[in-house]
Formats: C-alpha cells, sequence, structure tokens
C-alpha cells in the first residue's frame, strides 16, 4: 500500500527519486517496473506494471465502449513503461511533464495502488491550507468506520 505525501524535487535531466521506504516493495512485486500516465487530474500517474495492466483489462471489459476507447486514448494513450534504476529514480516523460507543469518542486502522493505526482503548487492550491476540499469530505469521513 502506497500511502503518505512526500515532497521532493525533480532534477534536470527530469528524473524523480521514489522515496526509499518503497524501493524495496516495489522492486519485490513488480521488479521494479513502473507504468507512467496521466488522469482526471492535473498530475502524473504512476503504477506498478501488473496494476496498470490489471486496469486496461478492466477498460477493455466494460461495456460501454464509447468510454473504453476514450479512457484507453488518454489512459493507455499517453502510457510509458519505465524502472526504476539502481538510485531508485525513474524518468519522467517530457510530454506528461509538460502536462502536469512539472519543473521542479513536486508532491508524491501515495494513492494506495498508485502514486499521483503533483506540481508543489497545484498540490498546495487543491489540498494545502485554505483548501475547502476537507470541509467538503466532512460527511463522507462520518460515514466511515474508524
Amino acid at each position: 500500500m502506497f500511502a503518505g505525501s512526500h515532497q521532493l524535487s525533480i532534477d534536470d535531466k527530469g528524473r524523480l527519486a521514489i522515496p526509499a521506504r518503497f524501493r524495496q516493495p516495489l522492486t519485490d512485486s513488480c521488479g521494479a517496473q513502473l507504468v507512467i500516465t496521466t488522469g482526471p487530474n492535473p498530475c502524473i500517474e504512476i503504477y506498478p506494471a501488473p496494476e496498470f495492466q490489471r486496469i486496461v483489462r478492466d477498460i477493455q471489459a466494460m461495456d460501454d465502449r464509447i468510454t473504453a476507447e476514450k479512457l484507453k486514448q488518454v489512459f493507455v494513450g499517453f502510457a510509458v513503461e519505465t524502472a526504476m534504476d539502481a538510485q531508485g529514480r525513474v524518468l519522467l516523460p517530457p510530454m506528461l511533464r509538460r502536462r502536469a507543469r512539472l519543473d521542479g518542486n513536486a508532491v508524491l502522493m501515495g494513492q494506495d495502488t498508485r502514486f499521483d505526482l503533483w506540481a508543489a503548487d497545484l498540490w498546495e492550491q487543491r489540498f494545502g491550507e485554505g483548501s475547502d476540499l476537507l470541509a467538503s469530505l466532512e460527511d463522507a469521513f462520518r460515514t466511515l468506520k474508524r
């Protein structure tokens, strides 16, 4: 399970160092093979390869073929397969970096089965102080059994 938010930097070559605590679990679960793509938010989504493949199978099995094709065009069409290097870094594709406005400071958020990588300023707008996101989820939090 990937959880937590981590302030990171993208180096001049467009590489991101995956936090150390996730490197071995990723190596064990998928041989450090990752897929980087886009989704509905203005961020990059990073998946272990088997999880990405599961989602692609789910898209292919959808009854609504029009929606399935649109999802494939975006989710699969922007996807880039990669692997962590020996230092735990991944190269972020330039096209996806531009789409997510990533060029230096970033926040990597664990989302259980994937990571979302946000430009630090966009993350601050959406999740930082002054954001109304938490208040908008007040009722949802009340329904959780915790």
